[in-house]
């Protein structure tokens, strides 16, 4: 192979495709939307609350309305009169809710409530309004049952216990953890290297069937060879991917530091990671957000990089072998469906198992999809948040570059024939023949 001629073919093909504006657009929209992904939840969380209501209550059973404190959003005015009455004058009494309480089912021991407005009720307001008139049923049947001390009994016997997990590094120090971060890391890294194979390798391939139907490709294995060809353009797409890959997440890390900074979120990183300091000496129970901040900043975040540069790379050279086969043996992207159902249906299984990973990493399903390098790039980046033995990466890892470089010498022996093939349908019997030729 000719290293000269094979680098003109990467660079023609890398630059050719950096340089297009739909490459600088999605470079620089998608940090902006991987960002947004990042923060929205956090920010709204923060800011979203529903604005202050006033709800005037007809009490029938007696027993509600002194449940009903006032809280910073719920102002309780009690109401005297029939509903059809009050409902006609909500806008002169300054009301927002009308809430009507029915009298006592002596059968149930329970009420109906009913609320009235002009707009849709904020599901935070029915919850709290929810939530008061359920306590002062519970109080109303205790106390019918006249047991001495029986609402306190019911109210020690309620357990809620709290749950704080740690993980242990080989030094044995404690960090708090939280699963569901792992989970969605786990969730997160499968999928964007599905995306990232399937979106590059149908690069790949489109672009060996365009040269071919436009007949480009008869002048190009004039000058250099059909491994040559094939080879510089599944490295110059691979070296566009990986640019396009370092400058999403350094604008990504970029620009969320930007917004996090805005809103505080420096702050609750800080405060954050003395948590285990303080769960293992202070006996205290961290916050939601502290544990998952915890979480967050104890992930090896180096590691997971490297492996997934490494998957990715591996992972696409591997698929992308077989899709310029695939792409080499027809004339136009409707005739290769066919031929393209054996590649991708376990790239598919290899994102199901990915998603699912979280619920079991270690489970003998995972553990051999993690292996077979048809699977591996997407189910062992799911693995790599929970933590995987260095030996079973090593194993996977050597087992992915053996496959690629067996699949690159198979599909570049059919490349030699297809590529110049005209005129005819391709079946796999005529992509076996190929072989065979060769």
């Amino acid at each position: 192979m000719n290293l000269h001629k094979l680098n003109i073919i990467i660079r023609k093909e890398y630059l050719g495709r950096v340089k297009k504006k739909s490459f600088l657009v999605i470079t620089f929209i998608v940090p902006v939307l991987f960002a947004a992904l990042c923060t929205l939840p956090a920010i709204i969380m923060t800011q979203v609350r529903e604005e202050a209501k006033k709800v005037g209550v007809i009490d029938a059973s007696g027993i509600v309305m002194p449940h009903l404190e006032d809280t910073e959003v719920i102002e309780y005015v009690g109401l005297e009169g029939s509903v059809q009455e009050l409902k006609q004058s909500m806008k002169e009494s300054g009301i927002d809710v009308l809430l009507s309480i029915s009298p006592i089912d002596s059968a149930s021991k329970t009420v109906t409530a009913e609320t009235y407005s002009e707009k849709p009720v904020g599901l935070e307001t029915l919850d709290i309004i929810r939530g008061r008139i359920n306590d002062a049923v519970e109080e109303y049947r205790i106390s019918s049952y006249q047991i001495e001390d029986l609402g306190q009994i019911m109210e020690s016997i309620k357990a809620n216990v709290s749950l704080t997990t740690y993980t242990l590094d080989e030094s044995g120090k404690e960090t708090v953890s939280e699963s569901g971060v792992y989970m969605i890391i786990s969730m997160i890294c499968g999928l964007i290297i599905y995306m990232f194979i399937t979106m590059f390798c149908s690069m790949v391939m489109s672009s060996i069937i365009e040269e071919k139907s436009s007949r480009v490709v008869e002048i190009l294995v004039s000058s250099v060879k059909a491994t040559e060809l094939m080879f510089g353009k599944i490295i110059g797409v691979a070296l566009v991917a990986l640019t396009q890959f370092f400058l999403w997440v350094v604008l990504t890390v970029a620009l969320v530091g930007i917004v996090g900074g805005a809103v505080g979120f420096d702050k609750m990183a800080g405060s954050a990671g003395d948590v285990a300091a303080m769960t293992a000496t202070q006996n205290v129970v961290p916050t939601e957000l502290q544990t998952v901040m915890s979480t967050l900043a104890s992930l090896n975040y180096t590691q997971i990089l490297l492996s997934f540069v490494f998957f990715f790379v591996f992972g696409y050279l591997l698929y992308a072998s077989l899709f310029a086969a695939i792409g080499s043996a027809v004339e136009n992207e409707g005739d290769s469906t066919q031929l393209q159902i054996p590649v991708t249906i376990p790239l598919m299984i290899g994102m199901f198992v990915a998603i699912y990973a979280f619920k079991a990493p270690d489970s003998a399903l995972v553990l051999w999809a993690s292996m077979i390098p048809f699977t591996s790039p997407m189910v062992m980046l799911a693995r790599i948040p929970f933590g995987v033995p260095g030996w079973q990466l090593a194993l996977s890892m050597l087992i992915l570059i053996c496959t690629f470089l067996l699949c690159a010498w198979i599909s570049a022996k059919i490349y030699r024939v297809g590529v110049l093939t005209f005129g005819k349908g391709t079946s796999f019997k005529d992509l076996w023949k190929w072989l065979k030729q060769n």
